[in-house]
């Protein structure tokens, strides 16, 4: 989709939707910096991105820890310069009932699926301001966060967090010409997903009319076409891809 000469980072890019993502992007024509906190996964999306000809890097990163995000973005922009396209993608879950949920369970998944991008979004949005060249700011929310979850009651409320950032940084940004939008996944073919309990893999299966889960590359269709010039005119948008799970207006 035209991204030569484009910068991305892409954070959870070590596996699942997030390394779609980075493969993505990579074949768009963009240089990657391919961000997690497992750095051998990591390294592994890279070999997987020059294979395919792309032009990729990796970084680890705890999206949780600031001094871990401010560490990336100076290595990130000393060898690829400032972004042009950033997708906050890395998340993190588990399925237990909210009165189950104890206190350091409901701060990390605050801190991984909201605080963390929310941190990592103003670390790198500088210098893109600066650079005065627009962008691209993606974030990888969760339908969860759109109808709400059982099982998921602080995840889901993580998630809504991030769609409402990401509607009000879009009309802060626009004036920068960068574009905000999220992706909305439902239940996918991920390697988190498969660590759910298999009758609730078994039930999502069911209740989603293609009677199929999302394959993380379906994913990464839509983040490919929000990075692109094709949604320059796109923003403050949500788009969910669950195989039509959840259809709100």
């Amino acid at each position: 989709m035209g991204l030569e000469g484009k910068v991305a980072a892409v954070t959870g890019a070590g596996s699942g939707i997030g390394r779609a993502i980075a493969l993505g992007l990579a074949a768009d024509g963009a240089r990657v910096a391919v961000l997690d906190l497992d750095l051998v996964g990591a390294q592994d999306t890279v070999e997987a991105i020059r294979a395919a000809g792309g032009a990729a890097e990796a970084w680890q990163v705890d999206v949780a820890d600031e001094a871990s995000v401010d560490r990336v973005r100076a290595q990130v922009e000393s060898a690829f310069g400032p972004l042009h396209i950033l997708v906050n993608n890395a998340g993190w879950d588990a399925i237990q009932p909210f009165l189950e949920n104890d206190r350091d369970f409901i701060r990390k998944v605050v801190a991984v699926n909201y605080l963390g991008p929310v941190i990592l979004t103003q670390t790198f949005l500088r210098a893109m301001v600066e650079a005065g060249a627009g962008g691209r700011v993606i974030n990888i929310a969760s339908d969860a966060g759109r109808v709400g979850s059982t099982g998921e009651v602080v995840y889901a409320g993580a998630k809504a967090g991030l769609i409402g950032f990401t509607k009000a940084l879009a009309r802060e940004m626009a004036r920068h010409g960068i574009t905000v939008n999220c992706v909305c996944p439902g239940p996918t073919d991920t390697p988190l997903f498969r660590r759910q309990p298999e009758p609730i893999r078994q039930a999502l299966e069911r209740a989603i009319p293609f009677r199929r889960l999302a394959r993380p590359e379906e994913v990464a269709g839509a983040v490919r076409y929000f990075a692109s010039d094709a949604a320059s005119f796109v923003t403050g948008q949500v788009l969910s891809v669950s195989g039509g799970l959840t259809m709100v207006g």
